[in-house]
């Protein structure tokens, strides 16, 4: 499955996906929404907005991942199914570090920060995955940080550590649109996996939309790992 052609005519390398998550997990196990509440939110920098956080039953990895309907959500369901462009979503992996934290190493802040916005100003959804360091937790992530200190990429020390370079599984990420009645969407993201994984699930990948290029002098070799190995659309001119 390796060089296996992604959306936007971008060449995705799924060398590090399981193939069974790509060839024959199609059939997407049914998830119930759980609670719906209304969430205000303001982030550090005073943008607010306000948000549907969706939680659910039987999802297959029994984890605690939430959908956020943001902007005019319900709108842009309907205009799809009318025939208009799909909804704009991210599937945004946790980080505590970036998310919370703040940390420089990676761009999983300004992400999430500016996903946030985009998504309310379109109308769609982002999926906070609780899968931390790539799949790998939290403990194990910080055990990669040290060896990058020591040299290796942000890829290379997952695998030393025992692990796959990328263990996500974006199962969960189909059954969640898929309850909330999504079938079609713009995926906001630099990842051309998340492309490959969900198309193969059964939620259709109109666009690929990037995000900005959040480059800092902590992480651009990290930036610099997931644009080479793993054919993530970074811009890295200005490294």
């Amino acid at each position: 499955m390796s060089g296996m052609t992604g959306l936007a005519g971008i060449d995705a390398d799924t060398s590090h996906v399981a193939p069974d998550m790509i060839e024959t997990s199609t059939v997407v196990p049914v998830a119930t929404e759980r609670t719906r509440v209304r969430v205000p939110m303001r982030f550090a920098d005073g943008y607010s907005t306000t948000a549907d956080v969706v939680t659910f039953d039987e999802l297959v990895d029994s984890r605690e991942h939430l959908l956020l309907g943001l902007g005019d959500w319900k709108g842009a369901i309907e205009r799809a199914a009318g025939g208009g462009e799909a909804p704009l979503v991210r599937p945004h992996s946790e980080c505590l570090t970036g998310d919370v934290f703040g940390s420089q190493r990676c761009d999983c802040g300004p992400q999430l920060r500016e996903a946030v916005e985009r998504i309310a100003d379109a109308g769609g959804f982002l999926l906070y995955l609780r899968q931390e360091g790539r799949g790998i937790g939290l403990y194990a992530k910080l055990d990669a940080y040290a060896l990058q200190d020591s040299g290796l990429d942000t890829y290379e020390a997952n695998v030393a550590l025992g692990h796959g370079e990328d263990e996500r599984d974006y199962t969960v990420a189909a059954q969640m649109l898929q309850a909330v009645g999504v079938d079609a969407i713009r995926l906001l993201s630099n990842n051309p996996d998340k492309a490959v994984q969900l198309d193969a699930l059964g939620i259709r990948v109109t666009e690929r939309v990037p995000t900005g290029v959040h480059l800092s002098e902590a992480n651009t070799r990290y930036l610099q790992a997931k644009r080479d190995r793993t054919a993530h659309t970074l811009d890295l001119s200005a490294a």
